[in-house]
């Protein structure tokens, strides 16, 4: 070929097009409209998003520019590739039960299982929960615990017992006494006993087990209990600081204690949006060690394991979860994440088994297998959106993070219920977008499996948190968003199963076909919520035959579903002959149509069910007039 063509760039022959001559273009296609409004993405997490990114957004940004050598790196330190950890945790307490599911899924693929070991006080015990694992190919962790002390000690004889070498041992204990105090409202005998078993269990690691990770950040706490993402991840860093600055008060050198961290961070459904938190996250954590003069670079590295986020995961139409975890497994992978456990899809509502606890093994398998996202290190490297959205992540929470240490620090913002409140106004305001499907669960809040019945495949779980304490301050309160939503259903399911007739909604479409049948759609998903029958109908041509069907139907509620302009000479002789025959049955109007609605409402229409409805308080309202609740 020739040396010329060679070095002729790609797309040569198209001449530049500069950011002023794209705005200028997208601001006549606008035709007037807000720019901001329309186009720039206003984040849960406090900031922008712009709709198009381009090489110059990339100038500024602080941590690119010494790309080639900074440390550690956004996609981790590891440069062979993006190896992470596939791990699978196994909370029940029956040792049996737990080994042969951990046999089952060494076998199958996972590289780490995590057993609860509350009930596991004695060396036996340990040895027949481990049965049959090679401790220097599988990594442990142990999630729960009534004393880590008493577990890492019987650990270290199984290890002995097995005649293996320490530093051939990997793995992590649950140790946070600061999640315990957010979950229990105080710690667990005390913050000085906490910090005093740190550091035995810090001596005991370095001797005995140097590559074992004694202390966990439970980040995703936060996120479980309503946080948004950057709270999440600045609160997750001051924890990982209290525990620096604490051990360092007791002698231990950074060196020491970094590297025996282990942050649990959650990933929910923002695919992007994660991606860059996990990059984030590293940066900011580097940028807390190294005030403490590490003599490694090493010791700056975070040690993620990433977690499929469980709160919004649903009841109803259970498998969707599968695609949810899927959504956030790749966003793990491709952020790098150092071990990734993906939850059972059933776990809402029942204990996993053998074809859940596949499933989520298989989703990390394809991954790597398939998909092949471990032969890529840092992919989000380069790209003007992901480098933007770790910057913007990574200042917020930085300033999170500063506003914490400014009040005293992670514990004491524990203590005066700031972190609480912080979260639950988190909490409240994406419950409230779900409320009003601003936020979208299919199969909870918008398009529900309308035979689907869920009540008597609801098992018991049991919990593992073995705390008793007395809370002294306020408890984070972790929950899943859609309950709520799940509750309203389950209780038409349990009030149909007392012997009550299953509450119905007619849907008397009439006029526009066009609109009549998006209206009757509309409302089939917003009463389907409820678990109400919903009676369709592809339309009547007069308000005599509407009337006659809705009233033969014996629906508790009728929805007129047509279109603005014709409910003024329908909705009123429709609601008069419905309710003259039987005053007890909800008339209800689709849509909301502002200059007749005082006019409606005098002709006898209950309600209105629109875009803006808030569905939770619509729907709570009618069970209540119903009897249901």
């Amino acid at each position: 070929m020739d040396p010329q063509r060679k070095r002729k760039k790609l797309f040569s022959e198209f001449p530049p097009v500069s950011t002023s001559e794209w705005e200028e273009l997208i601001r006549n296609d606008l035709k007037g409209a807000d720019y901001d409004k329309k186009l720039i993405w206003k984040t849960d997490e406090g900031f922008d998003v712009k709709p198009y990114y381009r090489q110059d957004n990339l100038t500024g940004l602080d941590y690119l520019k010494d790309f080639s050598s900074r440390y550690p790196a956004t996609g981790g330190t590891n440069q062979a590739g993006n190896n992470w950890i596939i791990r699978q945790d196994f909370p029940m307490t029956d040792i049996k039960e737990a080994n042969g599911y951990a046999l089952e899924a060494i076998a199958k693929g996972v590289d780490d299982v995590g057993f609860c070991v509350k009930e596991i006080t004695t060396h036996k015990e340990m040895s027949r929960l481990l049965a049959g694992i090679d401790l220097a190919k599988t990594g442990i962790h142990f999630i729960c615990s009534r004393s880590y002390p008493l577990t890492i000690e019987l650990f270290i004889y199984e290890v002995d017992d097995h005649k293996l070498e320490g530093d051939k041992i990997r793995g992590s204990i649950n140790f946070d006494p600061i999640g315990y105090l957010l979950l229990n409202g105080d710690f667990y005998v005390s913050q000085i006993n906490n910090f005093d078993e740190a550091k035995y269990l810090l001596n005991t690691g370095k001797k005995r087990l140097p590559w074992f990770r004694i202390i966990t950040v439970n980040g995703h706490y936060f996120r479980e209990a309503g946080s948004t993402l950057i709270q999440e991840l600045a609160y997750s860093l001051a924890s990982g600081n209290e525990y620096l600055s604490g051990l360092v008060a007791k002698g231990f050198p950074v060196d020491s204690i970094a590297p025996k961290i282990q942050f649990t961070l959650a990933a929910g459904s923002n695919y992007f949006m994660e991606i860059a938190k996990l990059r984030a996250a590293r940066i900011l954590w580097a940028r807390i060690v190294e005030q403490y003069e590490p003599k490694h670079k090493e010791s700056m590295q975070m040690f993620i394991h990433a977690v499929t986020v469980a709160r919004n995961k649903t009841l109803y139409d259970p498998y969707v979860n599968l695609l949810r975890t899927t959504t956030e497994g790749m966003a793990m992978a491709s952020g790098n994440a150092d071990s990734i456990s993906v939850l059972p899809f059933d776990f809402s509502y029942k204990d996993p088994d053998d074809f859940s606890f596949r499933m989520a093994r298989n989703q990390q398998l394809i991954f790597r297998e398939e998909s092949l996202l471990n032969k890529t290190l840092d992919p989000g490297a380069g790209s003007y959106y992901i480098e933007n959205l770790t910057d913007s992540i990574a200042n917020h929470a930085w300033k999170l993070f500063q506003l914490i240490e400014k009040k005293g620090g992670l514990i004491e913002c524990i203590k005066t219920g700031y972190i609480q409140d912080e979260i639950e106004k988190s909490r409240l305001t994406g419950e409230m977008a779900i409320y009003r499907r601003k936020t979208i669960r299919i199969g909870t809040n918008q398009y529900p499996n309308l035979p689907e019945k869920m009540l008597d495949k609801i098992q018991n779980k049991p919990k593992t948190n073995c705390s008793t304490a007395n809370s002294k301050y306020k408890k984070l309160v972790i929950s899943r968003e859609t309950e709520t939503f799940e509750n309203l259903r389950l209780a038409t399911e349990s009030y149909v199963r007392q012997g009550n007739k299953r509450p119905a909604v007619f849907l008397l479409s009439i006029g526009n076909p066009g609109l009549r049948k998006a209206r009757a759609g509309f409302t089939m998903n917003f009463f389907g919520c409820a678990g109400f029958d919903i009676l369709d109908h592809p339309g009547f041509k007069t308000i005599d035959a509407g009337v006659k069907a809705a009233l033969d139907s014996h629906a508790e509620i009728v929805v007129i579903c047509s279109s603005d302009g014709e409910y003024e000479h329908t909705a009123p002789g429709i609601c008069h002959a419905i309710k003259s025959q039987n005053p007890k049955i909800f008339v209800i109007v689709a849509g909301y149509p502002t200059p007749i609605v005082d006019s409606l409402i005098a002709s006898g229409v209950d309600d209105f069910i629109h875009l803006r409805s808030n569905l939770f308080e619509t729907l709570l309202k009618y069970q209540q007039k119903l009897g249901i609740l």
